[in-house]
């Protein structure tokens, strides 16, 4: 469920406030939410996942990305990627991909190198495809 782009960052598909143990278990110490609340119908609230997350002894960010990423999405990504620490990071959307390109470009603007960036996304599955000319 939990694809590992690089050794401090995980990106998933939507997530119940059930899987915050084993988020844990994995070594994950900030929770992501890259989706605005209702973006699908029975999608799990926002507030609903913070809960359980700070319930699970995890710190918890919602940036919710939609309609394109804009400067503050990256900005607070990056931000929160930082603020990870000594942990890891599990970002998710409703698939990944939205997560794995946010954290893409975040990382870009660390000065990670374009090929490595691509060769973590696309071990994970996804392609930075949408975001190439921002890296």
């Amino acid at each position: 469920m939990f694809r590992q782009l690089d050794e401090k960052t995980m990106v998933s598909g939507q997530i119940a406030p059930a899987d915050m143990a084993e988020a844990q278990r994995l070594g994950v110490t900030l929770i992501v939410n890259n989706r605005p609340d209702n973006e699908d119908p029975g999608q799990p609230l926002s507030a609903d996942l913070e809960e359980a997350a700070r319930a699970a002894g995890l710190e918890y960010r919602h940036v919710p990305i939609a309609r394109g990423m804009g400067p503050t999405d990256v900005e607070q990504m990056r931000e929160a990627i930082h603020s990870a620490g000594e942990g890891k990071l599990l970002a998710f959307c409703r698939s990944g991909n939205r997560s794995t390109l946010a954290w893409a470009v975040a990382r870009s603007e660390d000065g990670v190198a374009r090929d490595e960036l691509e060769r973590c996304a696309e071990g994970a599955g996804f392609s930075l495809a949408p975001v190439s000319h921002l890296l």
